[in-house]
């Protein structure tokens, strides 16, 4: 089952943007994760067109079977 982590954040825009990192520690609590999206926020080195991400909307954990059928 492959996970991802999906950040969801607002640019000073208005501009909806999402981040996602594969196979995130099972670990994490939503404390960390809306801690670290704080700290991203904070560092200023993602824009969008101009506008820096601004405020935190949500963050969620992804699971999705795969199943290969052919692989050639």
């Amino acid at each position: 089952m492959a996970k991802t982590l999906q950040l969801n954040f607002n640019t000073a825009s208005g501009k909806r943007v999402s981040l996602t990192v594969d196979e995130p520690r099972a670990d994490l609590t939503p404390q960390s994760i809306e801690a670290a999206m704080q700290e991203i926020i904070a560092a200023n080195v993602f824009e969008v067109n101009g506008a820096p991400l601004a405020t935190v909307v949500s963050a969620r954990v992804i699971e999705r079977n795969v199943t290969e059928l052919v692989n050639g």
